[in-house]
């Protein structure tokens, strides 16, 4: 489908109606579709009338599913659009299946219906003429008579006859209820046939059950399908939304039940005795607990506590292994690695020898890899089973490559049964094994934090490296922080800067922005540039020169796999979405694609995963990179260090381009050259450990792009939210 850009087909001003009425007509071509509204371009060709001769006509507006070949009939009026001139423009949009023998052909080869494609159509309609679609709806046996088909293709054609039709059933209703194509999709995929009657029955199960669809858009359909404004059923949800709100937004553990309630009452404007009302009825279903004054939803609450239990296991029962004399181990690590080691690295490695639970934190070029390094090397030397893990893929690579030791993510060390929903390894069935070293703990939240440590036997002895200077968990909790601050746990926070280049700049800033300070002096021939840029299109020009000529041609990286875009944010001209299209179209602007909302996928495409997806064992934050597109078929493939991942079209809202990304999405990630762009456009976001955690993404290079204005900013900003949790009081 071509895609037409949005500034092109919505006119600057209103324009002149022209006299109502209505249109009819076969679809002839979509000019621009809109998945997650429904917003519509297409023409349509009209019949041949009353001596008149047929007529193409554009027809704008929203409908719930459109496909070329079918009959159409827009009520409306027509316009006169300033740059396209007479168009008609649609407030109701009704698509039925076409009845002439072309307009079948054209619609069964449209792609809609998988297993048919030009060729299957033609032969179908030259068998069946009008009576096709009733053949496939009705008869499918029947199609074995068309040469090529056998079972297996006639089985495929109609489940998936069955699955459009399905769909569209459902995304009439749900359109009808301001729900878009994409969620709709999703909708269906969770419900199948049954969606309808459970969307009425309750709403608010969309939130708990498809991924993307929030409480105000559940609480629309509630209102739509006559739930009570002030029902106990709309009270519950709105309850469980702020908490979760609480949870998403803030990373909050819980909320005080004062604060709960009057957040609720301000969402739904239902009395704050009704809503008390629904808290009890929730604390009492379990799905909400009460401490004290506190309100905590029941997996964060069950995390903390049982967290908090496990590390006093750990730190109370006695190793698997004897003793070891760590001044001759680490005396040993130094002569194997050739390097003399300070301090405050040889106080890390004598905790981690020694006590059952340590903590290793600080920033870029401090040792922690070298102190990663000595441990896996001292444990090995003595024979103990030895696990290394990270939250990430790319993370628990480079502990692969550092240790020469097999890294594996959390997930993939839990072992994830996308059967059973749930982790191999529990406390049930515990990992075997004698240390654990866990990296980038900064990232990882109280529930993940909580099944890895469920998972560890109680002689494990176990250290966490990570830095707490950077952003915290997307998700509740602040893990590392409050093992810090419970002081139950040895800790050892490296400082100095070990990592040495002279003309390394990389470094050396991350360590200024932490104390507050400008960017170090820019030199000729440097790993550290700031191009000082203050309007946001020549911003953009920037970075499209950038990745496109200066950064390929002076340093040699790959745009494509090895040069990294990070902002603040995803919406307005320097947010991701508005970047991942630019440089799309400067870098790999065409070839195979999909299409899905506003979105292509071509092949050869950096994209990442939103959700995660355990059945495809992806989660969210993977990069990967679109390796085949079959645009007949309508899937796709990605993949993902280096393991193929296939996606049919409906899954696509799953991925995201990735040239650009969030500076929060890049957490536990390193690149060989970061864009960093920075610009006062994202004021409300702009904070020290933010930029911080973006410079500390670049290996090799890094490029700030922006207004001095917004570093000083973001640089004297260091008011670190807190996080309300009570896992450092369990400790203690």
């Amino acid at each position: 489908m071509h895609r037409t850009p949005l500034n092109s087909i919505i006119p600057p001003s209103p324009p002149s109606p022209e006299p109502e009425g209505s249109v009819t007509g076969t679809v002839e071509s979509i000019i621009f579709r809109n998945d997650e509204s429904g917003y519509t371009v297409c023409t349509i060709k009209t019949p041949a009338k009353r001596g008149l001769p047929e007529e193409f006509l554009t027809i704008v507006g929203s409908c719930a599913a459109i496909w070329e070949g079918e009959e159409l009939r827009a009520e409306g009026s027509w316009i006169r659009h300033p740059s396209h001139g007479r168009q008609f423009q649609a407030e109701s949009i009704t698509c039925i299946a076409p009845t002439s023998t072309e307009g079948i052909r054209r619609y069964l080869a449209g792609g809609m219906i998988k297993g048919i494609g030009p060729q299957y159509a033609k032969r179908i309609v030259e068998k069946f003429g009008a009576d096709t679609l009733r053949i496939i709806d009705k008869e499918s046996a029947r199609l074995e008579e068309v040469k090529g088909i056998g079972r297996g293709r006639r089985e495929m054609i109609k489940a998936s006859w069955n699955e459009q039709y399905g769909i569209r059933e459902i995304m009439i209703f749900l359109q009808s209820n301001g729900i878009g194509t994409a969620k709709s999709s999703r909708i269906y995929r969770q419900y199948g046939c049954d969606a309808i009657a459970i969307v009425k029955r309750n709403p608010y199960r969309l939130c708990e059950d498809v991924w993307g669809i929030g409480f105000k858009t559940a609480d629309n359909i509630a209102l739509n399908v006559g739930i009570p404004h002030d029902s106990e059923l709309r009270a519950r949800a709105g309850l469980i939304y702020t908490i979760q709100s609480e949870a998403d937004d803030g990373g909050h553990c819980f909320t005080n039940d004062a604060d709960l309630l009057l957040h609720a009452q301000e969402l739904l404007d239902i009395s704050v005795e009704k809503l008390a009302e629904a808290l009890n009825a929730e604390i009492e279903r379990g799905t909400l607990v009460r401490e004290e004054n506190r309100i905590y939803q029941r997996d964060i609450f069950y995390a903390e506590k049982k967290s908090a239990e496990k590390i006093n296991e750990l730190l109370n029962c006695q190793a698997s292994f004897p003793p070891i004399d760590s001044d001759k181990a680490i005396a040993w690590a130094e002569r194997k690695i050739g390097i003399t080691l300070a301090a405050t690295q040889i106080q890390a490695l004598k905790n981690a020898l020694r006590k059952k639970v340590s903590i290793i934190t600080g920033g870029p070029g401090v040792g922690k890899t070298t102190i990663i390094r000595a441990l896996t090397d001292i444990f090995k030397a003595r024979k103990l089973t030895i696990h290394l893990a990270a939250p990430t893929g790319r993370a628990a690579k480079r502990m692969t490559e550092a240790t020469q030791t097999d890294a594996l993510t959390l997930h993939r060390l839990l072992k994830y049964n996308p059967n059973s929903h749930a982790f191999d390894h529990n406390r049930e069935n515990l990992i075997t094994g004698d240390c654990f070293i866990l990296d980038e703990a900064s990232m990882i939240d109280i529930k993940l934090i909580n099944y890895f440590l469920q998972a560890l036997p109680a002689h494990a002895t176990l250290i966490l490296v990570g830095d707490i200077d950077q952003l915290p968990s997307v998700g509740p909790g602040n893990v590392l922080r409050d093992l810090i601050s419970s002081g139950s746990i040895p800790y050892c926070r490296l400082e100095t800067i070990y990592r040495q280049d002279t003309r390394g700049l990389i470094v050396k800033n991350a360590h200024q922005i932490n104390s507050g300070k400008d960017f170090l002096p820019q030199q000729a021939e440097s790993d550290f540039y700031f191009i000082e840029t203050a309007e946001p299109p020549t911003i953009i020009e920037r970075v499209i020169e950038m990745m496109t000529k200066r950064i390929p041609q002076k340093f040699g990286f790959d745009p494509m796999t090895e040069v990294q875009i990070l902002s603040p944010m995803r919406r307005n001209l320097l947010g991701t979405e508005n970047l991942n299209d630019v440089i799309q179209a400067a870098l790999n602007p065409s070839g195979p694609s999909l299409q899905r909302g506003c979105t292509n996928y071509r092949r050869n495409d950096r994209v990442m995963q939103m959700r995660n997806n355990y059945d495809k064992v992806v989660f969210n934050g993977d990069i990967g990179f679109i390796k085949e597109v079959d645009e007949k078929n309508q899937n796709l493939v990605v993949l993902f260090d280096g393991r193929p991942v296939s996606y049919e079209k409906n899954e696509l809202d799953e991925l995201v381009l990735a040239y650009a990304t969030s500076i929060h999405k890049s957490q536990g990630s390193e690149y060989p050259a970061v864009v960093i762009l920075l610009h006062t456009q994202h004021y409300k976001l702009l904070q020290r450990n933010l930029l911080y955690t973006a410079v500390t993404r670049g290996k090799q290079l890094v490029v700030v792009i922006g207004s001095s204005r917004a570093v000083k900013i973001a640089i004297n900003a260091n008011q670190v939210r807190e996080r309300r949790t009570t896992l450092k009081e369990r400790l203690r």
